[in-house]
């Protein structure tokens, strides 16, 4: 028998919005909470458009589609989805710079010394060694177009690839939408044109749509885009500009063609003023022009667009207008924010759908009753702003830490001054490339060393801690280590090969699974 329901507890639940935030809210609400004492609802317009480019994804989006028990290869082949190891950046350090910021981590440390301390040491010593991606298993093989996933218990090289994915949002959300209606999701069409509020506590009662219904609900959850219609127009919440340090406010997005194979990484290619992505999906490439319009034209950044990309276009380049930047609350009175209408950080660091990955789960670690406590709501608020701070100042180091001059875009971000907590790793990795990861950071150690050493700001020396290894022996294990996660790379087969072996690809049946064993 289920749990008596108590008169205190939420009992129904409305969305605002549909879209990649709402389905993925709907999903994982009518999943989690499937004991029948709660009612979800879902409203949206289809004369409202949705942002939707956003396609590349972080390796906790895994974890979520576990949560919602999700296939993966039946969500790949849903969504003409690829797999993403890691980010390539071109120009950013300089001019004819690249390097990969990989999911995984870097070689293996040894007594308890962090191997980037180790390799850091031997390029000190020996200046020989190969770069520092040339230890990592996600980077070796995001090179070389490879993937495979390890083998179940395999304790394999292969093993130590993360990886996330690539896919088409608006198919994402279409899927999402189909798994939410099954558990029992009800979705209303049509335009809010009012909110109505309870006059004593201030909290949003309901929602009516053109045709003079109204939708009412105890929890409100705001995924309506940019506007945020319950988080800002109804509630005045507030939002912190953070374009000081981003001022990054425009995207042009455009789909070309697939004109190759695709690579298991997204590209992000820096340009005189922004930087364009590249993301690679089974049936096209997702391409845009990410800039600010204080140092660059709309007209010539769809021009250096249209000038970097490959393939025939499948549609009209859109124009996307966006203020980085996080609400001051995202969660207000009985009203949680996510996806736009919580914040937005620019898609660089491919953060986006995290962040509403993160902002569900905190609610379901929070689920509130009617009488909402103010402790829990502010537990909430706190831990998101720590996130998207967090997210910030890694997003913010791409751009501080350049060496190029060659436009006023890139002398501004070189010269700005930044966050404390940002300027704070800073100097610590000037002094020893040492990297503290406080509260419960996105990104960890593997992340900061790729992006610092990647773009060029190297350590007056290593950690000292380092010397006290010997360093014939260390200097023998690391180049064993290069070989092998070299050799390991090129047994796996290529990403396009494995998404049709493993019947993940959109044109194929199910087959056999391509995994890694232990002898990789």
């Amino acid at each position: 028998m289920g749990e008596a329901r108590n008169g205190n507890d939420i009992t129904t639940v409305v969305i605002v919005g549909g879209g990649t935030a709402g389905w993925m809210a709907a999903a994982a609400l009518s999943r989690y909470f499937a004991d029948g004492r709660r009612r979800f609802v879902l409203v949206e317009s289809d004369a409202i458009g949705t942002v939707g480019v956003g396609e590349a994804t972080i390796p906790p989006i895994r974890s979520f589609n576990g949560l919602l028990g999700v296939d993966e290869n039946a969500f790949l082949r849903a969504t003409m989805g690829t797999i993403k190891l890691g980010i390539e950046f071109v120009n950013w350090g300089r001019k004819g710079d690249r390097y990969i910021h990989p999911f995984g981590s870097y070689g293996q440390d040894l007594h308890g010394i962090p191997f980037h301390q180790l390799w850091l040491r031997e390029v000190a010593r020996t200046g020989d060694c190969g770069t520092i991606s040339e230890y990592c298993m996600a980077a070796v093989a995001a090179a070389e177009g490879r993937f495979a996933r390890p083998a179940a218990g395999a304790r394999s090289l292969v093993s130590q690839m993360n990886y996330a994915f690539h896919f088409d949002a608006g198919l994402y959300a279409a899927f999402l939408r189909r798994m939410a209606e099954s558990q029992g999701t009800v979705r209303r069409e049509g335009k809010i044109v009012a909110v109505h509020r309870n006059g004593e506590s201030g909290d949003v009662e309901s929602v009516q749509l053109e045709s003079g219904e109204r939708v009412a609900g105890d929890l409100f959850i705001d995924c309506s885009g940019f506007g945020g219609l319950l988080i800002e127009q109804t509630l005045e919440t507030g939002y912190d500009d953070w374009s000081q340090w981003l001022p990054m406010n425009r995207a042009i997005a455009m789909p070309t063609a697939k004109v190759r194979s695709p690579i298991p990484y997204t590209r992000a290619t820096a340009h005189s003023a922004g930087w364009q992505w590249t993301i690679p999906l089974q049936h096209r490439t997702g391409n845009g022009h990410v800039f600010c319009n204080a140092f660059m034209e709309s007209d010539e950044a769809l021009r250096i667009l249209q000038a970097h990309v490959e393939g025939e276009a499948m549609g009209d380049p859109r124009e996307i207008r966006f203020l980085t930047g996080c609400r001051r609350k995202t969660w207000n009175h009985n009203v949680v924010a996510l996806g736009l209408a919580s914040g937005f950080i620019e898609p660089l660091e491919s953060t986006s759908i995290h962040l509403i990955q993160n902002g569900i789960q905190r609610l379901f670690a929070l689920f509130p009753d009617k009488q909402i406590s103010p402790l829990e709501r502010d537990e909430y608020n706190r831990g998101m702003r720590e996130l998207y701070e967090d997210v910030r100042d890694f997003v913010i180091l791409h751009y501080k830490a350049t060496q190029r001059e060659d436009t006023p875009f890139w002398r501004h971000v070189q010269a700005m001054e930044v966050p404390a907590s940002l300027q704070r790793k800073m100097d610590l990795w000037r002094l020893h490339g040492r990297v503290f990861r406080e509260n419960a950071e996105l990104f960890g150690l593997p992340s900061w060393v790729a992006v610092m050493l990647g773009q060029n700001i190297w350590p007056a020396r290593h950690d000292p801690i380092a010397d006290t290894l010997d360093p014939d022996r260390v200097a023998a294990a690391m180049a064993q280590m290069r070989a092998d996660y070299r050799r390991t790379a090129l047994s796996l087969p290529d990403q396009e090969s494995f998404l049709r072996q493993a019947g993940a690809w959109a044109d194929t049946t199910a087959a056999a699974p391509v995994t890694a064993g232990a002898a990789a």
